[in-house]
């Protein structure tokens, strides 16, 4: 997935208000960019950080940049958009790129089920069981090379886990897909200290016959592209 207009460096003044960052550019000039994050973005939102911005021309939108990437400076990047995943995974998911799930030709966006909740994406093929496909954006890394989920309590993410178990039992597949938008990672684990709930809720949920899928990207100022084939192991 290619970004809509080039990306712009900046360095970091602050986050606050979750959705908000004080940048400065360049050019010295300092703005407020969206943060499309709710997570608590642990290790990413230090103040002098560089980062890239997404601008926009849209007389509708208050704030004219969009805070997209982390760049460590190292090569590696991280991308904090948590709207992206769900654009780049259904490109590839079309394209059939994703082996565990590449025997399903329909794709569809944003399906209601559970309990007024919305599936990512609801695969169909004749002769298979219906996939229900969560997506999950994996940011956090605490040890180097180890991406780990949430970086912070997410009643809502345990919800989720829930209603995916309801799914298996009524004998469809059910896929919790994290997508780990950092290209310095190799691992996967759940950050069982941050969130317990989720842990457990994880725990059952995988007994009752829900699957999980890891998922590597490869991350430039140009865009985000999902690469299944990375080698990311996961606990």
């Amino acid at each position: 997935m290619r970004f809509q207009t080039p990306l712009v460096p900046a360095r970091l003044i602050r986050r606050y208000k979750r959705f908000l960052a004080d940048c400065r550019l360049e050019d010295g000039r300092e703005v407020t960019a969206h943060c499309a994050n709710p997570g608590s973005m642990m290790g990413l939102a230090e103040p002098g950080e560089k980062i890239w911005l997404e601008s926009n021309e849209d007389p509708k939108k208050k704030l004219k940049f969009g805070w997209r990437l982390v760049d460590h400076e190292n090569g590696h990047f991280t991308g904090v958009d948590t709207s992206v995943p769900n654009r780049a995974l259904r490109a590839a998911l079309q394209a059939r790129e994703i082996p565990a799930l590449a025997a399903y030709e329909t794709v569809r966006p944003e399906v209601r089920y559970g309990q007024n909740s919305r599936i990512d994406f609801l695969l169909t093929q004749p002769g298979l069981p219906d996939a229900y496909v969560e997506v999950k954006s994996v940011t956090l890394s605490r040890e180097p090379g180890l991406a780990e989920f949430p970086d912070s309590v997410t009643a809502r993410g345990t919800k989720h886990l829930g209603e995916l178990a309801e799914m298996a039992a009524q004998g469809h597949r059910a896929i919790l897909l994290y997508l780990v938008q950092r290209t310095d990672c190799r691992k996967f684990a759940l950050a069982a200290d941050i969130d317990p709930a989720y842990a457990a809720a994880f725990a059952t949920a995988r007994a009752n016959g829900v699957e999980h899928v890891v998922c590597g990207t490869r991350i430039s100022p140009d865009g985000v592209w999902v690469q299944p084939q990375a080698t990311i192991s996961s606990d």
